[in-house]
This record gives structure tokens, C-alpha cells and sequence, in this order.
């Protein structure tokens, strides 16, 4: 076997792998696994749009409950917008959404799942069953192609879904970031930005008084991991624009407000990543704060960093 062909084997047995590496897909559903089970007993579909009042002036699937992205799914009262909510907050939101312990969720959005993927986490983080819980591939874009939308105001009846104490070992604050990655450097530490480049490199502000990035992230943008049609990208695809980051340490990742962070997570967590964990309150804390450090341009660190 000649050189050049050893190379392609090689290539093609790795690239045959990947999906090996990948945990379960089976969150996630189309249009048609949901005109299916429109109308099961114990489903419960939730709408996040980027624009909320297109829940009645577009119009939603029917039957879906509205989510209000930063009402519903932050901390009202935290220094950040879009801390993570209370135990307490969450649970009482989601009963009012009409879930229970047993019901199937379906997740989706206008945003290429980035707003439902915020939902799914927290859902995670408060220990619900994530077995029941899917993710609509194509969101209202994959429902539309052949399905009609109602403006139907849905109220459903109060649920009595009971959640557990968030897991401690999906989340971090600032101080935990300050002292591990920018102080200390511990390498066992992967800081990701998964904004697009525009805020990671300061060109452009949005969500805080500053623009930039913390010290030591790396930009990978999750919302590069779907498609135009807002469909997930295959994971092989996935795999390669993750390819830099390690698997057997902690990735830790931000965004503006808690929404691309959440599909960050929702991907590497489908590649098979173990530790992942979101940083409370993203860049919309961090960038507020005057006296936390911020790096502009594309580099991780810049010169005060380097040394």
C-alpha cells in the first residue's frame, strides 16, 4: 500500500468514527415525528421566538405555549438579566406552562435552536428527565414548509412537575473564571466564546458597555454548527469545528446572554464532551463590570496576558 494511500484509509476510518463519538441524537425530532404527536396526552411544546409578539402575529404550531426568552428563562432580578433562575422561579414557570413530571417536552424556535436550546439546559441543570425532552430540528421554518401556524392564545392547565437543586458541576460564576483561566491559567480549563466574531474581537458592542472578550477564550461560533434552513449540522460536521477543543478537560462557555452558550452546549454534549459548563450570566455580567479585564482583537490574550 502506497504512502498517499495509507493517508486516505487513515482520513476515512477516522472520519467513519466520528459519529461513534457522539452521544444519542435522539432529542432531536422533525415536523413530522411532531405532526404525529400533536395531541398526546402528556405533550407539552414550547415556542421561543426572538421577537415574542410573533407568537400571535405570525402565528405558532398549535397548541404551543409562548416563552418569553428573558422573562421567562433569567434571573429578574439579578445584577445580570440573564443569571439563571431560582429552583423555585423555574419550577413555578414551568407549571404554569402546563408540565408535569411525565410530559414530553418539545423545544423550538425561530433562531436556529439557540433559544430553545437555553430552555433544554435548564431543564438539565434542575435534573428534569431528559429523555423526555426534544428538540424540533428546522424549528417553525421545518414546521411551515408543510403545516399551518394558529394565533390561538394557549393556556393550558397548571402543571405539577417537581425539580431538583441545580447540578453545581454544570455552572460556574465570574469569580470562578477570574481566579482558574485568568489568574491561575489552569490548563485543564477551555474558556469558549461561541459569539460570532464581530464581539469576540470588540468590533462591534452588544449587551454590555464593553466590547471584547475574557482573557483566555478561544471564538468558536456554535450557531456555525447549523444550517440555513436552522437544521442541525451532521456530526461529523460538528466534530470538525470543535476539532481544537480537548475532550478530557472542563469547557467552560459565554455568550451575550445565555443563548448560543446553551447550544454550545447542546453540541459538545452531542459529541460526546463531558464536562461542559456554562458561565452564569455570560458576557452581559462581565462586560458591565468595569473592573474585570477584557481582551479586544482576535487573540485569547493580548499583551498585558501574554506574560
Amino acid at each position: 500500500m502506497t504512502v498517499l494511500a495509507r493517508i486516505f484509509l487513515l482520513g476515512a476510518m477516522a472520519l467513519a468514527a466520528l459519529p461513534a463519538l457522539g452521544q444519542d441524537r435522539s432529542f432531536l425530532v422533525d415536523s413530522e415525528w411532531l405532526e404525529q404527536h400533536v395531541g398526546d396526552e402528556n405533550l407539552v411544546i414550547l415556542e421561543t421566538r426572538y421577537y415574542p409578539h410573533r407568537y400571535f402575529t405570525v402565528g405558532h404550531i398549535p397548541g404551543a405555549v409562548q416563552v418569553q426568552r428573558f422573562k421567562d428563562l433569567g434571573d429578574n432580578d439579578s445584577p445580570s438579566l440573564m443569571g439563571f433562575p431560582s429552583r423555585e422561579a423555574f419550577q413555578a414557570t414551568l407549571r404554569s406552562w402546563g408540565v408535569n413530571d411525565d410530559s414530553t417536552i418539545v423545544l423550538y424556535d425561530d433562531s436556529n435552536t439557540a433559544l430553545s436550546s437555553r430552555v433544554y439546559f435548564l431543564l438539565d441543570l434542575y435534573g428534569f428527565d431528559m429523555s423526555r425532552v426534544k428538540l424540533l430540528d428546522g424549528g417553525v421554518l421545518g414546521w411551515q414548509d408543510f403545516n399551518e401556524l394558529s394565533q390561538d392564545d394557549v393556556r393550558p392547565k397548571p402543571g405539577t412537575v417537581t425539580l431538583a437543586d441545580a447540578d453545581p458541576s454544570m455552572t460556574v460564576n465570574w469569580q470562578f473564571v477570574y481566579d482558574r483561566i485568568v489568574s491561575r491559567r489552569e490548563a485543564r480549563y477551555t474558556l469558549l466564546d461561541a459569539r460570532p466574531e464581530r464581539f469576540y474581537t470588540g468590533e462591534e458592542l452588544s449587551h454590555a458597555v464593553r466590547g471584547g472578550h475574557i482573557p483566555g477564550a478561544i471564538n468558536i461560533v456554535s450557531l456555525s454548527g447549523t444550517n440555513p434552513d436552522a437544521t442541525w449540522k451532521s456530526a461529523e460536521e460538528l466534530a470538525k469545528i470543535y476539532a481544537d477543543l480537548p475532550r478530557d478537560g472542563t469547557i467552560i462557555a459565554y455568550c451575550h446572554d445565555g443563548f448560543r452558550m446553551s447550544l454550545a452546549y447542546m453540541q459538545l454534549k452531542s459529541l460526546g464532551y463531558r464536562d461542559v459548563r456554562l458561565l452564569d450570566g455570560g458576557w452581559g455580567f462581565w462586560g458591565n463590570h468595569h473592573a474585570l479585564p477584557i481582551v479586544t482583537g482576535f487573540e485569547p490574550f493580548d499583551d498585558n496576558y501574554k506574560l
